[in-house]
């Protein structure tokens, strides 16, 4: 009982948002990138990729160092971000359609939701009460025909589909309310949407959700930055996905110039954000595709690699310019962060309004959690992890196997510290094992048709060997 006691108190208890407007409503300009790793921009120590538009963001915003997306791969990641909750108690786990089950795997991994279920309320959704207009423009990835953007509260869809990825960046390409003519760029066309919805809306309050498809694959970018990045020849990332970064860094760009330019800027909050860490490996490339160092491995697995992302915020008048939080937060804080803002009624939510936080001060300590019961194309196996404070376990599916790590002393997660700390070894892994029950997390099941000779032939990608402790 007191365990969980100590759980309810940590997450919040799915408290609820209920916050009342006083003040003339926020504009929200939301900016998610696929795939964008902690380490790929200039703000996050990358002298590599030219990111001018980044780093002038970052002086004028909070700059989290801590901040994780709720699953290390796409659109359980989104769909916590739209409504506040763990993607484990939206049943929602992996990305849609997911990954074909192996028939040799150790487990038999479970079914998930194809789409965010209709009764979850979105930020958009909660929004509309207040006057809000609500755009999506770019990836969507939560489901086809009837659970699209303008089925989930969004006014305008621009783009989106049940597709995680484009067949192609460059048109001829028809999307959703957008054609590419031959040659077009996807990214900047997106980009020149979402800036024309910025201009058009002079009187209501809006919410753009400007979710990029880049830098995901495939990979594909103008060729004169391409070849700006062959030339500077390193082994250690792809000049293509370099070149994609560059764009995003284009687009951020853009968009904050047409806030500029409408005059609304300083009654806008910008978030800058990843659903998750840069693919390190992809089957059938000889070379990497992104360096998530420091961090261990990347997407589709929950080390730190595949979950701690860039993330930036300017909130005119809350934000300190220039200013580093390190205190851990999730994707899940930020619809009732920014519901909170908008003075809007979200419901029963996982996450926790950081607005405190943003203000100089400090959160109570709390729990983060992951439920990641797939194989991943990258490699990752099924795992679930907590982190508490510096501390972070990681148990995984298929052995029951604990690692134990230190994040501040070890980011990279080298160190497994389980038979040094075994008794907080065992608190962590109550407090994960108790969540799940409280979430009603979906396990995955032994495969009776298991075959230890074949159980790896379907699994690809990369993870770098641990030391022993």
């Amino acid at each position: 009982m007191q365990r969980r006691t100590f759980l309810q108190l940590a997450t919040g208890g799915l408290a609820a948002v209920t916050t009342a407007a006083s003040k003339p409503a926020w504009n929200i300009l939301f900016i998610l990138m696929d795939d964008l790793g902690w380490h790929d921009t200039g703000p996050y120590g990358n002298a590599f990729i030219d990111t001018p538009n980044l780093d002038r963001f970052a002086t004028e915003s909070a700059r989290f160092t801590n901040a994780y997306a709720a699953c290390p791969v796409c659109s359980p990641t989104r769909a916590s971000i739209l409504t506040g909750k763990y993607p484990a108690r939206l049943h929602l786990t992996d990305w849609i359609p997911g990954r074909k089950q192996w028939p040799y795997a150790k487990l038999l991994t479970p079914s998930f939701n194809q789409e965010l279920p209709l009764g979850e309320t979105t930020i958009a959704e909660a929004l509309h009460p207040a006057g809000y207009k609500a755009a999506a423009i770019g990836k969507w990835h939560l489901g086809g025909t009837g659970y699209l953007p303008t089925d989930q509260g969004f006014d305008i869809n621009i783009g989106g589909t049940a597709a995680g990825s484009p067949p192609t960046y460059f048109g001829p390409l028809t999307l959703p309310g957008l054609k590419l003519e031959p040659g077009e760029f996807l990214t900047q066309r997106l980009t020149l949407e979402g800036s024309r919805f910025i201009r058009e809306n002079p009187s209501r309050p809006f919410f753009l959700y400007e979710s990029h498809f880049t830098v995901h694959m495939p990979l594909q970018a103008p060729d004169e930055l391409v070849d700006k990045y062959r030339k500077r020849n390193t082994a250690d990332v792809d000049p293509i996905y370099c070149a994609m970064v560059e764009t995003a860094d284009l687009s951020v760009g853009r968009l904050l110039k047409a806030l500029d330019d409408s005059g609304k800027a300083k009654n806008t909050i910008v978030v800058f954000f990843s659903d998750n860490g840069g693919v390190r490996y992809q089957s059938r490339r000889p070379r990497p595709v992104t360096n998530n160092s420091p961090l261990r491995a990347g997407k589709g697995h929950v080390y730190e690699g595949g979950i701690r992302e860039p993330l930036m915020i300017r909130w005119p008048g809350t934000t300190r310019a220039g200013s580093v939080i390190n205190d851990p937060i999730s994707s899940v804080d930020l619809a009732p962060t920014l519901c909170e803002a908008a003075g809007a009624r979200l419901g029963k939510v996982d996450g926790v309004s950081i607005r405190p936080l943003l203000r100089s001060g400090h959160l109570t300590e709390r729990p983060l959690f992951w439920h990641y019961p797939h194989y991943s194309d990258q490699g990752g196996k099924p795992a679930g992890a907590v982190r508490l404070g510096e501390w972070k376990l990681i148990e995984f599916y298929e052995d029951s196997r604990l690692e134990l790590f230190h994040l501040a002393d070890d980011p990279g997660e080298r160190r497994n510290l389980v038979r040094r700390e075994p008794a907080r070894a065992k608190k962590l892994h109550e407090l994960l094992a108790d969540w799940r029950t409280s979430v009603n997390a979906s396990m995955p099941r032994p495969n009776p048709n298991y075959d230890p000779a074949r159980a790896s032939e379907g699994l690809t990608g990369y993870e770098p060997p641990t030391p022993p402790a």
